[in-house]
């Protein structure tokens, strides 16, 4: 079993930046893949991150440029850093945790980004 835990969302201005944490724990030797997705009112969940094991990282174009996925020293953390924030990045914001062998995938429980002046 895998725990996952976000934290660093709020309210920022048009222009702004935060960073999210998704602390994990647990069996996470096993994880291949972490990914940070959003899901925004009446909208459906969509990706915006990932970085695997090796440290090889991907972004949805939205936001190629603006945001930067990354892991702690202990790999037990993964960071999403998002500068330059627009009013259509507000959304809750879930770290996602992949398991291949297993074809198991773990949730957080999300943290609220507001982009809004």
């Amino acid at each position: 079993q895998v725990q996952l835990v976000e934290s660093g969302g709020g309210l920022v201005q048009p222009g702004g930046s935060l960073r999210l944490s998704c602390a994990a724990s647990g069996s996470i030797f096993r994880i291949n893949v972490i990914g940070w997705y959003r899901q925004a009112p009446g909208k459906e969940r969509e990706l915006v991150a990932t970085i695997t094991s090796g440290g090889i990282t991907n972004y949805v174009d939205s936001v190629k440029g603006r945001f930067t996925i990354s892991s702690g020293n202990a790999k037990n953390t993964v960071y999403l850093q998002m500068n330059s924030l627009k009013p259509e990045d507000t959304a809750v914001y879930y770290c996602n945790a992949k398991r291949g062998d297993l074809g198991l995938e773990y949730w957080g429980q999300g943290t609220q980004v507001t982009v809004s002046s």
